[in-house]
């Protein structure tokens, strides 16, 4: 989202369709409302982990990627935190 070529719209987009990705590969069955919030927050969260390393990915297909490392990420920590409880 910090890129001047993606816009608020076309983060929900990416950013749903990124944790609709990952929610089908992680078999973690969440709503739409869910897939777009972790292709979102997934995206900033990836984009954050890939700076300790140097990759920096930009534009459509870079969010993308980012959006279901970061969302599939989210899912793997929340089914962590979940089956401790």
């Amino acid at each position: 989202m910090n890129d001047a070529e993606i816009g608020w719209i076309a983060a929900i987009i990416i950013g749903g369709l990124a944790g609709w990705l990952a929610e089908m590969f992680m078999k973690s069955g969440t709503g739409i409302l869910t897939n777009i919030l972790l292709g979102i927050v997934g995206a900033a969260l990836a984009n954050f982990l890939l700076g300790f390393f140097g990759i920096a990915l930009g534009g459509w297909l870079g969010y993308l990627v980012a959006g279901f490392i970061g969302a599939c990420i989210l899912i793997f920590a929340w089914r962590a935190i979940k089956g401790r409880t």
